[in-house]
């Protein structure tokens, strides 16, 4: 089977909720899942990469118009080298089978974060998954890679910075919906709900712009365990939830 063709069955009931337009997930636990195994975290970040395949196709198959996946961070790169290479490793196969199944569907993928820190071969496969997909009119897929909301926003104000500089911007220009369209999402909406599997209670550096009304839902199950059944439960709790953004 494809890389985006697993079909899954679930016992919870979503129909007639209203879903979040954009989700954004925060993948983590895979070390814990292997520690607890007494397993390398390399089985860990494999078995990880398998719930990554099967939660896109989920979301996908649902209707779900944005996912937004957290799969390294810029403080990524400081664990062990022979981790790091193996997570690119399953990047590089996980590139290779996107561009043979993307010709068959419609999930566009984009990458958030700077890419000139990963190799050419991984670049030149970032690249063509976008531009292969690009014109494909089903959910957008951001896969954030070399990723960090500071660092985000730091690339944002250098380019206003840099365009105030040549007098293509006044200072005066300087918004909020400025800044948006100088981060890596862009023409996309804000993630209306951010889930971090593992128990854990941080942002970690995750879309700290967009996500300021974000609903958050924190799962304690590791992200090797997550399923479609988990994500259910998130989004009946998030339909029942009020959002305000502020106001009364």
């Amino acid at each position: 089977m494809g890389i985006f063709s697993n079909k899954q069955e679930t016992s919870t009931d979503i129909s007639g909720i209203k879903l979040p337009e954009h989700i954004g997930i925060i993948m983590d636990g895979n070390g814990r899942w292997a520690k607890k195994r007494g397993l390398p975290r390399t089985a860990g970040h494999k078995a990880g990469a398998e719930t990554f395949r099967r939660i896109s196709r989920y979301c996908s198959d649902i209707g779900i118009k944005y996912l937004t996946l957290y799969a390294f961070s810029t403080e990524n790169w400081s664990r062990p080298v022979e981790e790091v290479n193996t997570l690119m490793r399953y990047f590089k196969d996980y590139l290779e089978e996107a561009l043979r199944d993307f010709a068959d569907d419609t999930i566009s993928i984009r990458f958030l974060g700077d890419i000139s820190r990963f190799s050419p071969e991984l670049q030149e496969l970032m690249i063509k998954n976008e531009t292969l997909s690009k014109a494909h009119d089903g959910m957008v897929l951001n896969l954030a890679m070399n990723y960090g909301g500071r660092d985000e926003l730091v690339h944002a104000v250098r380019e206003i910075s840099a365009k105030v500089k040549s007098g293509e911007l006044s200072c005066s220009d300087i918004s909020e919906q400025l800044i948006s369209e100088h981060l890596y999402t862009k023409g996309q909406p804000d993630p209306d709900l951010i889930i971090r599997p593992s128990g854990e209670h941080r942002t970690s550096n995750f879309l700290l712009w967009q996500s300021a009304y974000s609903e958050y839902y924190i799962d304690d199950v590791l992200w090797p365990d997550y399923t479609a059944e988990h994500l259910n439960k998130a989004l009946l709790e998030y339909s029942k939830r009020n959002r305000r953004f502020g106001g009364v």
